[in-house]
């Protein structure tokens, strides 16, 4: 699987208009902010990742260029348009206008952000094998959903609520609430097909979500909700995992219990694990191989372990012959 591209990064479609690549990274930023999470190398590496990812899509020359021959093509083009760029943080302060204490601060007097009308975010299952998980998978999704359209005539919009006093008599006074509405151009909602693209990356997790910012229900006079893929893992019919590790149901003869064997077994994605042992083996044993359970998911070439489990297969009967040989040998 190739490294995570600038639009997954962000979590939005290629698609994504500016305004919501504006408001994904606004959203991923402040999420990630080292100030957020001190002593986070998780977080701080992720920041840096959302802000060069930000850097590149909100210029549009260069997302044209990452468009049309990603990212080799892209470092072409820096080459030959050599020139002093912001770092993440003059990224962020251009944004915000500032630093956290510019935008409320994660440090004293936190404000309270304005919310603002949202959709509903759509959670879908995702079903994938536990071959999915290991290799990774891109998978071509259908998405069925509802968009807003222009309609004909005018409408009311953008309505608040304002307090009015008013007199009702000599030094009597009410107060109440009023409605006060701006008039826009009407909408309609309409049924549009999209395709996106979800990228299930190695060591990926039974439960865990990919989001598509602001791909969920819409809204009218807000913001559309997110687009969010539950994974849901198959069972495998040899394998089983347990957060990093993998386990394996092995079953070897009585033979090969008593003197040894030496085999293979083949993984999820074709290659061959060898399993050997020298000894004898009793019913239940484990034996751990270090590195070949499941990819650590953004740990690049990093593997938990394999742990086998042996099953001896006993035979259901042994004729008297058998059975004087096992006694003159065990004697």
């Amino acid at each position: 699987m190739a490294a995570k591209g600038y639009y997954d990064i962000l979590e939005i479609s290629k698609s994504a208009t500016e305004a919501q690549l504006k408001r994904a990274y606004r959203k991923l930023a402040l999420k990630y902010h080292p100030d957020k999470n001190p002593g986070d190398e998780t977080a701080t590496t992720k920041f840096a990742e959302i802000n060069h990812a930000y850097e590149i899509l909100s210029d549009a020359k260069k997302r044209k260029v990452y468009d049309q021959h990603g990212e080799e093509g892209l470092k072409q083009h820096e080459q030959q348009n050599a020139g002093g760029g912001g770092g993440q943080g003059d990224i962020f302060s251009q944004f915000f206008g500032g630093g956290f204490g510019g935008f409320g601060g994660f440090g004293g007097g936190q404000q309270e952000e304005e919310q603002e009308l949202r959709g509903e975010n759509v959670v879908v299952q995702l079903e994938v094998t536990l071959k999915d998980l290991y290799v990774g998978r891109s998978m071509k999704v259908i998405r069925d959903k509802n968009i807003i359209k222009p309609a004909k005539g005018t409408r009311k919009c953008n309505c608040k609520n304002k307090m009015v006093t008013k007199q009702v008599g000599p030094g009597m006074y009410q107060q109440f609430q009023q409605q006060e509405c701006e008039t826009c151009a009407n909408v309609k909602y309409a049924r549009e097909e999209t395709f996106l693209t979800v990228e299930v990356d190695p060591g990926m997790r039974d439960g865990q979500e990919i989001s598509f910012f602001e791909e969920g229900e819409p809204v009218i006079d807000g913001e559309p909700g997110d687009l969010k893929f539950n994974i849901k893992a198959a069972a495998h019919p040899k394998f089983r995992r347990d957060n990093n590790n993998l386990h394996y149901e092995m079953t070897i003869s009585l033979v090969d219990a008593l003197v040894g064997f030496d085999t293979t077994i083949e993984h999820l994605d074709g290659h061959k694990v060898k399993v050997v042992s020298t000894t004898v083996t009793k019913p239940g044993e484990v034996k751990k191989i270090a590195n070949e359970g499941m990819p650590l998911y953004e740990r690049a070439q990093k593997f938990g372990d394999l742990s086998i489990h042996f099953t001896v297969a006993f035979p259901a009967n042994l004729s008297e012959q058998q059975k004087k040989v096992i006694k003159e040998t065990f004697a």
